[in-house]
């Protein structure tokens, strides 16, 4: 509830030119947490913040948890790390190049935590690195893995606001509603499992030695989205929770493991119209390299340490969509090694920081029959 205050009874004008003033002064964090405190202040101060702050695609920043499921920034890439703690099988997501040039002001994005079962392993997904459960509401989604760990589904909290949903899970059509709270952005959102994306990995039957060849279909973004022209309104799916050329390439070991550059429970319920198709990703193949006898793909410097967990991510023309050859060549999500328990995660429209980091930590599961 709003307190009336001297505050809250400031002129509309005013109030919009102070809020536009630190939006565009604060790009980064942890300055840009003055923009989310005008946001608490009352009502009609958290209505000009929604107003001046522009989305990730337009801006290339992330302020709101709502920033978190909304496409990222056409051109330049959102980078991200996500740091692995063994002991307790978490995963963190912080905004930032690397923990070592940004420090204190890494931004914690999400958090994951690997639970196995029997059949399958669950990554649970969370805006906080401590509260795992489904009924909290820091609760975002999570990735389920088959029994091989050669296909994974990601799951969505809350359904695509245009998107028609099925309810097929365990309670048989139950959904019940979250209450309103300082993490959400929009009251009243049916919160369950979606499927918004599956993730599959080619078995390696013959043993042959090689990078990891996966696919990406993504049911919550139409494959349209990277058939516009550049500068088109974006017409990628938006979910409301509050809440370089170099001249040598990178390096892949003869075991498939890729090094880096050394250069600069529910289901969407869609028509199978060709303008609904969903979007399919697929991992950017390396080249081999005689002389160095090694696989070779360009991270850009932001890969150092070879993995078969590296991987970059490109448009596919599959099922009939006809995708333009500079998007098919264009990096939409990258993920790599750079020391212990360390890597860097790239990405940019038409995925969202959730999604990005989904795919990723579908890397992190073991893998038998792919290697």
């Amino acid at each position: 509830m709003c307190v009336r205050s001297r505050w809250a009874n400031l002129p509309p004008e005013l109030l919009l030119d102070i809020i536009s003033r630190l939006e565009s002064a604060h790009r980064t964090w942890p300055a840009r947490r003055d923009l989310v405190a005008c946001a608490s202040v009352c009502r009609s101060w958290r209505q000009a913040t929604k107003e001046v702050t522009r989305t990730p695609e337009r801006c290339g920043c992330l302020t709101f948890p709502a920033s978190l499921k909304q496409p990222g920034p056409r051109e330049t890439p959102i980078q991200c790390f996500i740091k692995r703690e063994r002991a307790t099988s978490t995963y963190r997501l912080y905004l930032g190049l690397t923990p070592a040039l940004s420090g204190d002001m890494s931004k914690l994005l999400l958090a994951a935590r690997k639970i196995r079962r029997a059949m399958s392993a669950d990554f649970v997904i969370s805006l906080v690195p401590d509260d795992f459960s489904r009924a909290s509401s820091t609760y975002v989604g999570k990735l389920r893995s088959n029994f091989l760990g050669t296909k994974f589904t990601i799951y969505d909290s809350q359904p695509p606001t245009s998107n028609t949903v099925t309810i097929q899970s365990k309670s048989r059509m139950k959904t019940y509603w979250r209450s309103t709270n300082l993490k959400q952005v929009s009251p009243r959102l049916p919160v369950g499992n979606f499927n918004i994306a599956t993730v599959s990995y080619e078995l390696n039957v013959l043993r042959t030695r090689g990078p990891r060849r996966m696919r990406c279909t993504m049911h919550s973004i139409p494959v349209r989205t990277v058939q516009e022209q550049a500068g088109e309104s974006s017409s990628a799916q938006t979910l409301p929770i509050d809440m370089p050329d170099a001249s040598v390439p990178s390096l892949s070991r003869p075991n498939g493991k890729v090094i880096i550059d050394q250069s600069p429970e529910l289901e969407l319920a869609g028509g199978s119209r060709e303008r609904d198709q969903s979007l399919v990703l697929k991992n950017k193949a390396p080249r081999w390299h005689e002389q160095l006898q090694c696989w070779c793909l360009n991270f850009k410097g932001r890969v150092t340490v070879a993995s078969v967990k590296n991987f970059q991510l490109v448009a596919a023309s599959e099922g009939g969509g006809i995708i333009p050859v500079s998007e098919q060549e264009s990096v939409i999500l990258q993920f790599g090694k750079i020391g212990k328990d360390i890597f860097t995660m790239d990405y940019r429209y038409p995925l969202s920081a959730f999604q990005a980091f989904a795919i990723c930590l579908s890397s992190f599961d073991t893998k038998p029959a792919c290697e």
